[in-house]
């Protein structure tokens, strides 16, 4: 399948770039934006990215400490500003600090380059529609995304935090006039570098509300339920593992929607932006 080899692609410039990988770049080959290939990775590999990329700098350091190499000169190879930062990344991996992986005999981590295969799976059945849809606006408030997607996973609950005590999800529900009808996650923005909480609406972008044009696409949408960031993540998961393979389709380059339906945010959608699948 196309999309895998381009994440496979994706892999190897990271393996060639692990002392200092460009997500951009990264995110390039897998014709995603970063938040977007993060994501992916992370739904896939069940890490970070960041996590994965630690291991491995990690994995190549203890065998150049094994072949001779100096303790600074590899924690600066692999961007540690200093030594004690170094020891404490390599002992989190290890289990051991720096200075004894030089001993014969001594047990180390080996983290292997990643590749990804789908193996498909029979589970249980997945609900799903297609939905071909024009560009829509929506207004709401938003926040920067981070290339790292730890940081991520940090700052969007604390702006949902945020909606949910200022009164802005109260304020957002009077202005949806558009559809899809809902609470929206969006990550949008120029190469998907913002997250919009927001409604499809025409009202006006005042009062600290920002206003984005959803481009068309066509669109699979998957109906799921369950509290938390947790059960659209299994779902997103789930449509990536065991829908996407045998759909005939394949991740378009465009945003990621949740569609909230209730006000407990119990009931929801994911909506995948989706072409057919390249031969």
């Amino acid at each position: 399948m196309e999309w895998i080899d381009r994440l496979n692609r994706a892999m190897d410039y990271i393996e060639g770039h692990l002392e200092e990988p460009d997500w951009q770049t990264a995110a390039g080959i897998a014709h995603c934006s970063p938040y977007h290939f993060q994501r992916m990775f992370t739904l896939l590999a069940g890490m970070p990215l960041s996590e994965y990329v630690r291991r491995r700098r990690m994995s190549r350091a203890a065998v150049e400490l094994q072949g001779g190499a100096k303790i600074l000169d590899v924690a600066v190879k692999y961007g540690y500003s200093s030594p004690t930062a170094f020891n404490r990344a390599f002992q989190t991996v290890h289990g051991l600090p720096p200075s004894e992986a030089k001993k014969p005999g001594v047990s180390l981590k080996s983290c292997p380059p990643l590749r990804f295969a789908i193996t498909i799976q029979g589970v249980e059945e997945m609900d799903y529609r297609m939905e071909k849809k024009d560009a829509f606006r929506i207004v709401g408030i938003s926040a920067p995304l981070s290339q790292d997607l730890d940081e991520n996973f940090k700052c969007v609950p604390e702006l949902w935090a945020r909606a949910a005590a200022d009164g802005t999800i109260p304020r957002l529900a009077a202005l949806m006039d558009g559809e899809p009808k809902g609470l929206l996650g969006v990550c949008g923005g120029k190469d998907g570098s913002r997250y919009y909480i927001a409604v499809a609406s025409s009202a006006p972008a005042e009062g600290g509300l920002e206003e984005f044009t959803v481009p068309a696409f066509t669109w699979a949408v998957f109906p799921g339920t369950g509290d938390g960031a947790a059960a659209i993540q299994k779902l997103q998961r789930r449509v990536v593992t065991e829908w996407l393979p045998t759909s005939g389709c394949e991740y378009a380059d465009g945003p990621d929607v949740e569609v909230y339906l209730d006000p407990e945010c119990s009931k929801f959608e994911v909506w995948i932006p989706v072409v057919k699948a390249k031969q």
